[in-house]
């Protein structure tokens, strides 16, 4: 329970001081080993909590029985198929979620694992779209201490004895990892965060007299597009002898050839020694995957230097009938420090039995002089070359573009992660230190800003690579496109605002649909159409990028969240959030017309509409079925298409790319154009249509809404101001003329004087305060336009909401809850009204931000620490939920949206571009014509030709 508001007064929320004694940090007061002053702690003797999971209320379960019964029905049937449904509320995992997570391992879209605070290695990514969170408790880092003269000596696993992953029984001739030294008690042992860096200090744990920093890095670097594809981490011991004798102290890696779950029982598993250059020495993992998938390679090494001597045991086992038991490994360690040199030529093991787990282990031994130092460097690479998704096709991973695809990737990851790290390491501090020495910004809000960012790693995320077929391969590949299944896909050329030359056919196993133009027509061989777009940017397009909703609603790349998260890609991989932009816009101009049951109503409808943008990008086939998503008809949703208008807006005035903004344009128009049919009184603003039609999904809206129809007048906006720069002045002059229209229907329908109404219905939450309400605002004023209200009316609606969506609810300590009504009661028309969303309180602290109300922003993202990342909250670091009750019941967790905490950080820098736009109103420089009606639309066939306006 959230107890105190302990951290917004104080300026040093958690001092290192309070964690590790001054004597030790001085100790380690060289190449990075101490932890830095601003960083997410915890002891590792902390308590992980078991986490509550929402419960729905009885009339809740009430109004969604028949949608129950149908998703039911639903997920069966895929699991019939031998697939997953992409949200499953039926399904449980056996490892039951608790407060023990950490900073993830490697860098983004080459499969992840997750690393808990105590140490363990969890929350297995390495098949796409399937997460494993138990814990491999093989997997450890063990130490092991002897002395001159030999009267005192330690042996112990480097994580807590009391760990749960362990089990209940220790049997005193378990030949297994419980008969290891699980001697460390993690009292006096501390876990420090900063992503994509940990630390933990062992401060005379398990020997009083040897102070060890274990410094914990991953190649997330922001505008590298090389190494923050590498699936690698580095381990850098820093051992410090405190005593009078001289200590050998060996460390010991031992790692299960798994990919999580049971894969380790599944037999056919070999491990190879390894002897590479630069003294960097180990052993290969080579794990054969189930369901067909892609193999994958795992690397375990260390680096041998003047002090320090490496050994290596290429495999042992759990059980008894083992050649070499981990309890006879335990014992060779404790024995002799190290193993037989002469394992490195053992050559490849021999396949593992079903059954059997196959284990691997890499020692690094060295002296410690009195009152000396050493360095030990661990590396861990994990090779999965191919992603290979649920109906067949197939790609290679980014990293493969530098490393290649053979078996031999793992040895040169590990060995450059080796080499690397130590530029990793400047480049990371260049890019943070900025923030964490800006003492005009609260500590807690430091490292949760950058802590945010483990979505980029661990939210599923794949990066692949994708080069462009050349003409000549056009044929040979198209044979494989008639195999596959039949579609409905029809496009006319009336719709075609996009030169045919940019169209090719490209096969699945290049990571593009099919297409094909010719006029109006049908043609069912193609699964979806998509446009090709060339890219040229310093010689490479930064391939293509997906990332889950959350590890609970697997859909790649949910567009009606990623409006909330995009802000993190835009600072720290714009071209990566190019690129998603990019692929959003050649999914508007396409339609699938397969045939999909929605699971809300019961109703018919086809997989994806001309000109509606989509929910996502599909999940068991991404670019090629999209929407995925299926409760709701998406083509009717009014936030998607304003949305996709507000973000390549955004992204096209903070980047200046004219290019891109060439690209989507027709995407562009195609979406605005789309929306007019839900003008139903022609008064210029689009209204809801009396069911849940926007990212707020089990919450019902009637006629006009301050959420959505905030956003349109927004993209009004929005599509006006680029169709000016792009020299398209037609279409400008249409947005304005509807703003104009829209914007004071807008205000008489929901502005009550103190705040904009939910909806304009009659239903008992129609003058609910919506805590999303100014979210059009917030887009306006990250892009550089001009506001949609007058600063009263923002700072009155932003004041209601910190007011009572905020502190009314214990005290400002919890975030915004989405619904209150004016009474003060929170509203509970709904699951999702009376939840609290983290993504979406930050994207209302940075819209406050935006307003000048920097107090109040940082007092509302607070909350979301308080409740989900302090020592009192509800145990959610690493795993921010989309949402939780006031009661502490979480939903969803390992989510998009809280990467939203970057549009705070966006609206506190915002680019130069963006600051520096035109000061006086664009829109008064658009001349409206005596020209009414609705958006021009292309004749039949015509090209719609743009020419950027020179005078911009």
């Amino acid at each position: 329970m959230v107890t105190g508001n302990i951290f917004h007064c104080r300026k040093n929320s958690w001092p290192t001081e309070e964690y590790i004694s001054k004597s030790t940090l001085q100790l380690f007061d060289l190449d990075s080993a101490a932890p830095p002053e601003q960083a997410w702690r915890r002891r590792l003797n902390s308590h992980a909590n078991l986490l509550k999971e929402f419960r729905v209320t009885f009339t809740e379960a009430i109004k969604m029985v028949r949608l129950g019964i149908r998703m039911w029905s639903y997920v069966r049937e895929e699991a019939s198929h031998g697939r997953k449904a992409p949200i499953d509320p039926f399904t449980r995992e056996s490892c039951k979620p608790s407060a023990s997570q950490g900073v993830p391992l490697g860098g983004m879209g080459s499969g992840s694992i997750s690393r808990g605070f105590r140490g363990e290695f969890r929350q297995w990514q390495i098949v796409p779209g399937v997460c494993e969170p138990s814990p491999v408790m093989a997997n450890q880092f063990s130490i092991f201490v002897s002395r001159d003269g030999g009267n005192k000596s330690f042996a112990s696993v480097l994580a807590p004895g009391q760990h749960e992953g362990l089990g209940s029984s220790r049997k005193a001739d378990e030949q297994g990892i419980s008969s290891w030294g699980w001697n460390l008690n993690g009292q006096h042992s501390t876990y420090h965060a900063l992503f994509p860096r940990a630390w933990t200090v062992y401060d005379g744990e398990p020997d009083p007299e040897l102070k060890i920093s274990c410094r914990q890095i991953s190649p997330f670097i922001p505008h590298n597009y090389r190494e923050s594809s590498l699936p690698a981490a580095v381990f850098v011991y820093t051992l410090v002898n405190t005593g009078k004798e001289r200590a050998k102290v060996s460390l010991l890696f031992t790692w299960a050839n798994s990919i999580g779950g049971d894969s380790h029982l599944s037999g056919d598993h070999v491990n190879e020694p390894f002897i590479a250059e630069d003294g960097v020495s180990g052993v290969l993992l080579y794990h054969k995957t189930a369901k067909d998938n892609p193999p994958v390679t795992f690397s375990i090494a260390a680096c041998e230097t003047q002090n320090v001597s490496v050994s290596v045991l290429p495999c042992f086992g759990l059980s008894e009938g083992s050649s070499v038991t981990a309890k006879e490994m335990w014992s060779k360690m404790v024995k002799d420090g190290q193993f037989d040199r002469e394992n490195f030529s053992s050559g490849p093991s021999m396949p593992s039995s079903p059954g059997e787990t196959l284990c691997a282990a890499v020692s690094a031994s060295a002296w410690v002089e009195p009152h000396g130092k050493c360095t030990v460097a661990f590396s861990l690479a994990w090779s999965s070359p191919k992603v290979k998704f649920v109906k067949g096709s197939t790609f290679h991973r980014r990293y493969t573009k530098f490393y290649g695809a053979s078996d031999g990737a793992a040895v040169d990851l590990a060995h450059d992660a080796l080499t690397y790290y130590k530029r990793w390491e400047e480049e990371i501090e260049k890019w943070q230190n900025p923030i964490l020495k800006d003492e005009s910004l609260p500590e807690w809000y430091k490292f949760t800003l950058f802590n945010e960012l483990y979505f980029l790693v661990a939210g599923g995320t794949i990066w692949i690579d994708t080069p462009l077929l050349s003409s000549n391969m056009k044929n040979s590949q198209q044979d494989q496109v008639k195999e596959s299944e039949n579609a409905v896909v029809g496009i006319t050329e009336s719709h075609n605002h996009v030169d045919e030359k940019n169209y090719r056919d490209i096969s699945h196993e290049n990571g593009s649909a099919n297409t094909l133009i010719k006029g109006n027509f049908t043609d069912t061989r193609y699964s979806s159409t998509m446009k090709n777009l060339q890219y040229d940017d310093d010689n490479d397009d930064a391939g293509r990028f997906l990332y889950l909703e959350g590890v609970e609603y697997v859909m790649w790349c949910t567009y009606d969240v990623h409006f909330y998260a995009s802000f993190a890609l835009l600072m720290l991989f714009p071209r990566i959030e190019l690129n998603i932009q990019r692929e959003f816009a050649q999914a508007v101009l396409c339609e699938d017309g397969r045939k999909v049951k929605f699971l809300a109503e019961g109703n018919w409808g086809i997989r994806k509409v001309f000109g509606a943008v989509p929910h996502d990008l599909g999940m068991h086939d991404p670019w090629h079925e999209m929407n995925a998503y299926n409760i709701h008809d998406t083509s009717k949703w009014k936030d998607l298409n304003p949305k996709f208008v507000l973000q390549v807006y955004r992204d096209f005035a903070a980047t200046g790319d004219l290019q891109f903004g060439v690209d989507v344009w027709p995407a562009v128009r195609a979406a605005m154009e789309y929306m007019e049919q839900f003008d139903r009184d022609a008064d210029g603003l689009i209204e809801n249509d009396g069911f849940p039609d926007q990212t707020y999904d089990t919450w019902t809206v009637h006629g006009v809404s301050a959420y959505c129809g905030g956003l349109w007048l927004a993209a009004l906006q929005a599509a006006a101001a680029m169709a000016i720069e792009l020299g398209d002045r037609d279409f400008a002059e249409t947005c304005k003329r509807k703003f104009l229209k829209a914007k004071p229907v807008f205000e008489q329908k929901l502005w009550n004087g103190s705040y904009f109404n939910y909806d304009s219905g009659s239903s008992g939450n129609s003058k609910s305060i919506q805590a999303d309400q100014l979210a059009g605002q917030w887009y306006t004023s990250s892009s550089g336009l001009p506001s949609l209200f007058d600063d009263f009316k923002i700072k009155s609606s932003l004041q209601k909401v910190f007011d009572f969506n905020v502190m009314k609810v214990k005290g400002g300590r919890m975030g915004a809850v989405n619904g209150m009504h004016p009474s003060g009661k929170v509203d509970e028309t709904c699951m999702q009204s009376r939840e609290i969303w983290t993504g979406v309180t930050y994207g209302v602290a940075a819209t406050m931000i935006l307003a000048g109300m920097e107090e109040e922003a940082f007092k509302t993202a607070e909350g979301i620490f308080l409740a989900g990342w302090s020592e009192d909250g509800y145990g959610y670091w690493f795993q921010t939920p989309e949402a939780f009750t006031i009661d502490g019941h979480y939903r969803s967790l390992i989510y998009m949206r809280p990467l939203s905490i970057w549009g705070m950080q966006y609206a506190l820098t915002l680019p130069k571009a963006v600051l520096e736009a035109p000061k006086i109103n664009f829109m008064d420089r658009i001349h409206l014509s005596p020209v009414s009606g609705g958006f021009p639309h292309n004749e039949p066939g015509k090209i719609l030709h743009i020419v950027p306006n020179p005078t911009l």
